[in-house]
């Protein structure tokens, strides 16, 4: 009798164990509050850079705004937004090339003040083309979402 209640009671564990695993496996993240809003902006940022309109490009940055580069080895550097603007319009304006910039996955976390945005991208300029991940805080402003920090890399 012994044993037979101690098999019930692992049978049932195991059981539970299951249907937790099963429950986590299939519950998805909810979506953003503003979800819909927040990747419009993202495509706008895309967007504006693929097509040089810098000055649409900057209003897409809080004006406190830090951008950092993640270096293949780990080296990381970073810079206020009048140097990154500068350095993106001189990229475009000595590029032989066009480029442009396409987001190909975004995931978006947070809440009506502050969201994350992990964007997967792809950058063709000419035949070449590089991929890599932007790593956005984004804060809600009376003039609409806007990036307060920004972390990138290159695959």
């Amino acid at each position: 009798m012994m044993k037979q209640v101690s098999s019930m009671k692992i049978g049932f564990i195991k059981g539970l164990f299951l249907w937790l695993c099963f429950t986590l496996v299939s519950c998805e993240q909810a979506a953003h509050p503003d979800q819909a809003g927040i990747e419009t902006f993202l495509y706008r940022y895309f967007s504006t850079w693929s097509a040089k309109d810098m000055d649409d490009y900057g209003s897409c940055f809080h004006p406190t705004a830090r951008i950092s580069f993640v270096e293949k080895g780990g080296q990381c550097g970073s810079q206020g937004l009048t140097d990154f603007l500068h350095g993106q319009k001189i990229g475009h304006e000595r590029s032989p090339e066009p480029m442009t910039e396409v987001p190909t996955k975004m995931t978006i976390a947070g809440d009506a003040l502050v969201a994350q945005a992990q964007v997967r991208w792809q950058l063709t300029k000419g035949r070449e083309v590089i991929t890599g991940t932007d790593f956005f805080t984004l804060l809600k402003t009376p003039d609409g979402w806007r990036i307060a920090a920004l972390v990138f890399y290159n695959d």
